[in-house]
């Protein structure tokens, strides 16, 4: 398990850079060559700090699958590609790094009849993202032509805090998660206009 100060989504990537020995420890672990295990979980902190340990963590979180690993002189940088969400059942004991045991979430489920609601939070999200920004357009932001994927990947970019972004996550259908990526970006749009 790796607890950071930051949600991972499926379908999103998640650069880190690992410096502790609990979690060089860890990454070793996944890439030993004789039981290779490319995933880890990743969950957000809650209250307290992504170095050292003493934190509370979530309870419910994305499994990343290692992608890249670079080594550096006293550390390495490595990338994660956020696939299915769990729920934390039982904290283990942290040495020699976080580990929990695990119950996986459902994917979420595509239906056309949410493809209006789909629109709809991607221009909210564009607009958004282009006002924050102070440009005129919203960037390079490309979606998936897989709907589910898109989705999550709109909770991804939506100018939002973190816990905000915890919120989605634990969205239980895609018309929920749509919803609340609307109703939280429009709210964190109204706060921005009264500043």
């Amino acid at each position: 398990m790796f607890p950071l100060g930051s949600v991972l989504f499926p379908a999103s990537l998640v650069p880190l850079r690992v410096f502790e020995p609990r979690y060089l420890t860890l990454i070793g672990r996944l890439l030993d060559e004789d039981e290779p295990d490319f995933e880890f979980g990743v969950v957000l902190i809650e209250r307290g700090r992504d170095a050292g340990g003493g934190d509370q963590r979530a309870s419910v979180g994305t499994m990343a699958r290692l992608v890249s690993v670079d080594a550096g002189a006293d550390d390495l940088v490595i990338v994660g590609l956020g696939t299915q969400r769990f729920t934390v059942e039982r904290w283990l004991d942290d040495d020699p790094y976080p580990r929990a045991e695990l119950s996986m979430l459902p994917d979420l489920e595509w239906s056309e009849a949410l493809a209006p609601l789909r629109t709809e939070a991607e221009a909210i999200v564009r607009r958004v993202i282009a006002r924050v920004a102070g440009e005129q357009s919203d960037g390079d932001l490309e979606l998936s032509d897989d709907p589910v994927t898109a989705a999550w990947q709109l909770a991804a970019v939506a100018p939002l805090g973190e816990y905000d972004r915890y919120t989605l996550l634990r969205s239980t259908s895609i018309g929920a998660l749509l919803r609340q990526v609307i109703d939280l970006v429009l709210e964190a749009e109204e706060l921005w206009s009264a500043e």
